[in-house]
């Protein structure tokens, strides 16, 4: 592992060049370039606080942080998945030419989906700043694990869809149709504590992404480090996530080749 790790990081120059051709090539002729990024949740915010916050019956100073916090953790995870099924179909003309780690890769969208999360999370915490000021600013020093986690975690989710797509094409629509359901259980527009009055507890308790959420949004929003239950899940799913990549690296390295 240790040997593997070192040539990962003996080629960081060329895969920290990808990032930045991805980052270019997106944005590349726009006007506004990489603030398109910040464009989907910010429409998506106003279009669903025009409609939800009176259901809900939720403050508009508290809801627009809280929804656009849920919408940036959110966006990252799908957006890592999603982009992670593509990571070696992408990257072919590499893998057929040089026998590099398969692992920088996935660590390519993770990157580039970190700093799409970043700007998001800046965003989040000028507007709450602005809009209902912050409590315990030393609270935000938990978003550097939090951003840590979530890099182990994209990474993970990278490699296995990653390696699930190139064998079978149509993993990356099945995802897609899963995060459609997944949004509307997954508490990003609503609080948690709507699930446990309504006797749906279970939903935040056994689903990880909500306590994803949660390490962004106790910080910025209620300037508290978020609950012990949410780290220790969190980190287990990172850490299962992370074992399951290693393990798939490990035996399927070899075999990838053949379904490209």
């Amino acid at each position: 592992m240790t040997a593997y790790l070192g040539s990962v990081w003996s080629c960081r120059y060329f895969w920290l060049s990808l990032v930045r051709m991805d980052l270019r090539n997106r944005y590349r002729g726009s006007v506004l370039g990489i603030g398109w990024s910040l464009a989907h949740p910010l429409a998506a915010t106003v279009v669903i606080c025009a409609v939800y916050y009176k259901l809900l019956k939720a403050d508009v100073t508290e809801f627009v942080p809280f929804l656009l916090a849920g919408l940036a953790c959110w966006n990252y995870l799908v957006g890592v998945t999603l982009s992670g099924c593509q990571c070696f179909v992408q990257a072919e003309p590499y893998i057929r030419q040089h026998a590099l780690p398969l692992a920088i890769y996935p660590l390519r969208t993770t990157l580039g989906a970190t700093v799409h999360l970043a700007l998001a999370l800046g965003v989040v915490i000028a507007l709450t700043a602005a809009l209902r000021g912050l409590h315990h600013p030393t609270a935000l020093l938990a978003l550097v694990p939090t951003m840590a986690l979530l890099m182990l975690l994209g990474w993970s989710v990278g490699v296995l869809a990653g390696f699930v797509n190139t064998v079978f094409r149509d993993t990356h629509h099945l995802l897609e149709v899963t995060f459609q359901i997944l949004f509307y259980l997954s508490a990003v527009i609503y609080p948690k504590e709507l699930l446990y009055q309504n006797g749906l507890g279970w939903l935040a308790a056994c689903n990880p992404l909500v306590a994803f959420q949660s390490l962004i949004r106790d910080p910025v929003l209620y300037g508290s480090w978020p609950s012990g239950s949410d780290i220790a899940l969190t980190m287990a799913v990172a850490g299962l996530a992370t074992t399951a990549a290693a393990v798939v690296l490990r035996y399927g390295s070899r075999h990838l080749i053949h379904y490209l």
